[in-house]
């Protein structure tokens, strides 16, 4: 049987019925495990806390929790679905009962049983046999411990608490400093840290928080004897320290059995921390309160946002949790920057450009416009007061940048769309020329010391003087092939601008990837490659090999033939360097063939890496040589092949939402093609979805014929 399914895109008013909760279908742990790591604790959306645990296992908790390991606390910050190194796991409580002799030793606790979580809740039972149930607004957190009768119950507050790194490539976040003042049921302070995965300097988050039980807390704060001991040099009943060294408080609550607390947090001061979590969170707020506000702020703000007249579970589940999971980064902080003074908005926890800019802020144009628009302006206006735009950005510092300066293809990728409103696209061209005419300083970042990672494209020199990247420049051909992509969204922005000399400079710069293409390499009986060049020539490259795909190589995270589908800018040039458009169909088919390669046992050995960004576009280029029942048919396979709504439900790092955002274009039966007004057409899962596009205007898509599996499907036009 067959599906035959026709697109229909409608603008109609949206019709708004008896609102349903749809949370319900959010399986807030999707991507947890198996290296997606998604974070499963509570926030909202693009919240600034992002309330969870923080557990141990010996190797790195990137966002804080996962399914093995001791709790060592339950902290306010995180980010979602990141590598390189864990960030944040600051500001954190934890639980602890009977006398605390040394805070400083290594308190931890085990899992009596699976964490449960939802949309605005999350419930952890440790072996002490202590309760911990999580709440969340855009700014403050609130813990509700529960202890077992009979025993002394503590709350331990440790300011050198972090999320650690052990892989040895010195991006572990370090503790520096910072200062503690306490009540019997109050404490507010700062403190300050470093790295992390952008390998960011000092900066500093303030906190303030409040406890209410039954029993008046008796309080002993703690110093160390410097920032990583574990050997006490204090504690006693100060009530206010100040330290380069570890420092906290112990919070005694005698026998009592329930304990809340409220934490505010600020980037500002500690008067803005409090006044955070007093007007968030006021005293005598409830726990149920807060999950019925944030379930109510999920449905409207962002699950609503898309209708599916559908029956099977599964699918639904995977339809609102990738919806959910692709909204938690950027954090929204403005009025938190405590860099510069602006009206304008301003985002953080970017990570990054080089993993969002092919379909995520696509779709974030989609479901949120408001929000789009504003990262827009936090771009430029970085750009402003720092002078470059981020293509990475956390705790108010650019990195980490991965290849091109894609930032500018998320900008003009905004401007053919036709977002205007409040930007300021004179500073925004202004912006994108700066990445593409001017080298920034190299940071020495020991992952590769060629030039920088921070920020803008360390590699222009090469571009500028040779128009392809020699291997001085880590990165070489993974630069040269983004670089040529970044150009291209120049030229958009250009013409857009009326500035006609910079659109054929930048045009012509666009076409440079054809620089490294080289006839001659030959794979799997095809001919013509993008490969590695000196001055002296094309240098000889495997294109099933790209060494150790990481920041010293020539290649980025992705294979030579992967990348040698990537100029989607310049396609009908591709299709014609790889032997017209029946070749073109023959290779993209054999990155699809199982055991092609030994790279990729996770994927039946296939070329095609659906766990990586650089692979994202390839199962649609059949529909430019006139083939989209073969771009249904690869990509539908890799969805139901390699995504499901469970712990391990994602085929590599969710990379803050890229690869929920891929398999939601995927479900939606569309696929944006970046710097570019083209959506290409698939076939959506669902006989009807409507999505939401503001302004009372919807899109519709319909589809006829017997229910969707994986093989059934035909695409009529």
């Amino acid at each position: 049987m067959r599906l035959y399914a026709s697109l229909t895109v409608l603008f109609v008013a949206a019709a708004r019925g008896e609102p349903t909760d749809l949370t319900q279908y959010v399986l807030a742990n999707t991507g947890q495990t198996n290296g997606g790591n998604t974070f499963a604790g509570v926030t909202l959306p693009f919240g600034m806390v992002k309330l969870g645990p923080d557990v141990f296992f010996g190797a790195d908790s990137f966002s804080g929790d996962v399914d093995v390991g001791n709790f060592t606390g339950f902290s306010m910050m995180h980010e979602s679905g990141t590598g390189g190194a864990p960030k944040y796991g600051v500001v954190s409580q934890m639980p602890v009962l009977g006398n605390i002799t040394n805070p400083l030793a290594n308190l931890n606790d085990t899992r009596a049983s699976p964490d449960i979580t939802s949309v605005g809740y999350y419930k952890s039972s440790l072996g002490s046999g202590i309760t911990v149930e999580l709440g969340a607004t855009n700014r403050a957190g609130f813990y509700q411990y529960t202890y077992p009768a009979g025993n002394q119950s503590n709350v331990v507050v440790d300011t050198s608490h972090v999320l650690p790194s052990y892989r040895g490539q010195g991006l572990s976040q370090h503790y520096l400093g910072g200062s503690i003042t306490t009540s019997s049921d109050q404490y507010e302070g700062h403190a300050d840290y470093d790295n992390g995965w952008n390998r960011a300097p000092s900066w500093r988050i303030f906190f303030c928080a409040f406890f209410e039980s039954n029993t008046s807390a008796t309080v002993h704060t703690f110093v160390g004897h410097n920032d990583n001991t574990s050997k006490l040099a204090d504690y006693s009943t100060a009530s206010n320290i100040n330290s380069t060294a570890r420092l906290g408080a112990v919070f005694n609550f005698g026998d009592a059995t329930s304990v809340t607390s409220r934490v505010g947090i600020s980037f500002i001061s500690r008067a803005q921390a409090c006044d955070n979590v007093n007007t968030q969170i006021p005293a005598g707020t409830t726990l149920s309160t807060l999950t019925r506000n944030a379930k109510q702020i999920w449905n409207d703000e962002v699950l609503s946002k898309v209708t599916a007249a559908e029956s099977n579970l599964s699918n639904l589940q995977l339809l609102y949790s990738s919806m959910y999971h692709m909204h938690l980064l950027p954090s929204n902080r403005t009025g938190e920057n405590p860099l510069w003074t602006s009206t304008e908005p301003y985002y953080d926890d970017v990570y990054t450009s080089w993993d969002l800019f092919r379909c995520t802020f696509a779709l974030l144009q989609v479901f949120q416009p408001r929000v789009y628009e504003e990262y827009i302006r936090s771009l430029i206006d970085i750009f402003r007061f720092e002078g470059y735009t981020p293509d990475g950005r956390s705790s108010n510092f650019n990195g980490a940048s991965q290849g091109g300066s894609n930032s500018d293809n998320i900008m003009a990728d905004a401007y053919v769309k036709g977002v205007r409103g409040a930007v300021n696209w004179n500073d925004g061209y202004k912006a994108m020329q700066k990445n593409a005419e001017v080298t920034p300083p190299n940071n020495n970042d020991p992952r590769d010391l060629s030039s920088s990672t921070k920020e803008g494209r360390g590699a222009l020199p090469d571009w500028l003087e040779l128009g392809y990247i020699t291997p001085r420049y880590g990165r070489a051909v993974t630069r040269a092939v983004e670089y040529s992509v970044n150009d291209f969204s120049l030229s958009q922005v250009a013409a857009g601008l009326g500035k006609s000399p910079d659109v054929k400079k930048y045009i012509d710069r666009s076409r440079n990837w054809r620089n490294h293409w080289s006839p001659e390499a030959t794979s799997l009986n095809f001919s013509g490659f993008i490969v590695p060049r000196s001055r002296d020539g094309f240098i000889e490259q495997d294109p099933l090999q790209c060494g150790g795909c990481y920041w010293g190589d020539a290649y980025y995270e992705g294979l030579p033939w992967e990348y040698s589908f990537n100029t989607h800018h310049d396609i009908n040039t591709l299709i014609a360097l790889s032997g017209g458009p029946e070749t073109f169909v023959k290779r993209l088919d054999m990155i699809f063939t199982p055991n092609t390669t030994s790279r990729n046992a996770a994927f039946n050995n296939t070329i095609f890496n659906p766990g990586n960004e650089p692979s994202f576009t390839t199962p649609y280029l059949y529909n430019y040589v006139g083939r989209q029942d073969l771009s249904v048919k690869q990509s539908r396979n890799i969805a139901k092949s390699y995504y499901s709504p469970t712990p391990g439900g994602l085929p590599g790092n969710s990379d803050a939402g890229a690869m929920e955002s891929w398999l939601l274009w995927n479900m939606l039966g569309l696929y944006p093609i970046v710097g570019q007004t083209t959506f290409l057409i698939g076939s959506p899962w669902f006989a009807n979805t409507s999505i939401s596009l503001g302004g009372g205007k919807s899109l519709t898509t319909t589809t006829t014929g017997v229910p969707m599996t994986r093989t059934t499907y035909k695409v009529s036009s």
